[in-house]
């Protein structure tokens, strides 16, 4: 006679059930996070305004039929009209196509600066953090060293060293932002490596360069995206200030930056060439730090 047994799932079966529920955890966790983010009016604005930045930037040629860069010394400092929506320039060129086009420039300095930023911190901090001792002394005074120098000052020094050209910008300004990386990857790394998962992967031979980059690197992006966001914010800034000094986008290139240098000697004659490219980099500024925000909220792990 067979007695049905009482006894409750296996060893295999409880460890599947659990295998099960960490993946459907893991699926819906984007979900969680993307709801609260549309939650956040702020951060939606902030993502809403950075893609209109961003079509602008890349349709620019069809969003105007004046060539940015073409003078007409009929149309000298002429304010906003129905021909020229944001007026024109001291050499007649049209604010609305130089801001269209410069939007370009400020955008490929942000994105291309933070990518240097990300391509050599990321792994200088992975390195420190997992590794520690004699490569996370290195590595950390080095960027001790940079941090002690003002972001923008360091921008400057290095723009200068290197020559103004707005590519010779991108490079100042990622090695500038570079240590802000390092820190937080370093930071992140040094609790992840902690982690059970970790260990046993160590205890199943799992070489130190598949560890950080199959545990570790997935584990501190969320907060490498955040600051990624709110760097770009910076970078925006840097640019404009290295154009305003001559050491960024070359003339007759347009740029915002070089745009506020020419307009700074007619500011009470044509109050419209410094306010329009000035109130552009206010909102894009403004609107990668709302989406900075919002990203560091949805993408909280202690919620």
């Amino acid at each position: 006679m067979r007695v049905a047994s009482t006894a409750g799932p296996g060893k295999g079966q409880r460890g599947d059930q659990r295998g099960n529920q960490r993946g459907e955890k893991t699926k819906r966790q984007p979900n969680r996070q993307l709801k609260r983010f549309l939650k956040n009016r702020a951060a939606v604005c902030g993502a809403v305004i950075v893609l209109l930045v961003i079509l602008v930037a890349i349709f620019a040629p069809w969003l105007t039929s004046y060539d940015p860069i073409a003078t007409n010394f009929l149309q000298i400092r002429k304010p906003p009209s129905a021909l020229h929506w944001f007026g024109t320039d001291e050499l007649g060129r049209d604010v609305l196509s130089r801001m269209l086009f410069g939007a370009r420039a400020s955008l490929s300095a942000g994105i291309v600066s933070v990518a240097i930023a990300m391509i050599v911190g990321v792994p200088l901090g992975l390195v420190a953090g997992y590794f520690g001792k004699l490569a996370d002394a290195l590595i950390s005074r080095f960027t001790d060293a940079l941090l002690a120098v003002p972001f923008l000052i360091l921008a400057i020094t290095l723009a200068a060293f290197l020559g103004p050209s707005l590519t010779n910008a991108m490079v100042a300004i990622g090695v500038s932002a570079m240590p802000r990386f390092v820190r937080i990857v370093r930071g992140q790394a040094m609790i992840v490596k902690t982690e059970d998962y970790v260990e046993g992967a160590r205890a199943i031979g799992l070489g130190d360069t598949a560890i950080m980059l199959r545990y570790i690197l997935p584990n501190v992006l969320p907060p490498v995206i955040v600051q990624a966001s709110l760097t770009v914010a910076m970078a925006i800034i840097a640019e404009a200030s290295l154009s305003f000094l001559g050491l960024g986008q070359l003339p007759p290139a347009p740029s915002w930056g070089a745009m506020l240098n020419a307009a700074k000697d007619f500011m009470d004659q044509a109050p419209w060439m410094s306010i329009f490219p000035g109130g552009a980099i206010f909102l894009a500024v403004l609107a990668f730090n709302l989406l900075g925000d919002g990203l560091r909220d949805a993408l909280d792990p202690k919620d």
